[in-house]
């Protein structure tokens, strides 16, 4: 069985980049968060923002970043980022993103995330919480 990938195409922007016309090292970790948000409102069929009043979580907070630059991304490139789960844990879950420029992979990244909710006894503090099986079925395609 396969894994559910979500693509997204987006132009590298003025802002996205430093004075070089080269995109900043950090601005890649917002493009890893708007595939990990676009790959959940895609496989699940909804936008973000009714996840939490769908599933009863507060968030899918971020405990884990990794990625490694392998080319650059320049000022006007049309970029692809295609992000997926790599792995479903108990109440966690790793998504792999690749962002190619003009078709080679120039960084990959890697995030793991908590499936969570409000503390019942401490609403200041969240806990996780079991991914349902139905969730983690809609990432995978037959």
């Amino acid at each position: 069985m396969a894994n559910f990938v979500s693509r997204r195409q987006f132009t590298i922007e003025w802002a996205h980049c430093d004075p070089a016309g080269i995109v900043f090292n950090g601005r890649f970790f917002e493009f890893f968060d708007w595939g990990t948000w676009t790959l959940f409102g895609a496989a699940l069929g909804m936008q973000p923002s009714r996840l939490a009043g769908a599933f009863g979580i507060i968030g899918m907070p971020l405990v884990d970043v990794s990625a490694r630059f392998l080319a650059p991304a320049r000022f006007g490139d049309v970029v692809e980022l295609a992000s997926e789960v790599s792995a479903f844990r108990r109440a966690s879950f790793d998504v792999d993103h690749r962002l190619s420029v003009r078709g080679e992979l120039a960084v990959e990244g890697r995030e793991t995330r908590v499936w969570a909710r409000r503390d019942a006894a401490d609403p200041t503090r969240i806990r996780p919480q079991p991914i349902p099986e139905d969730i983690v079925a809609r990432f995978q395609v037959r």
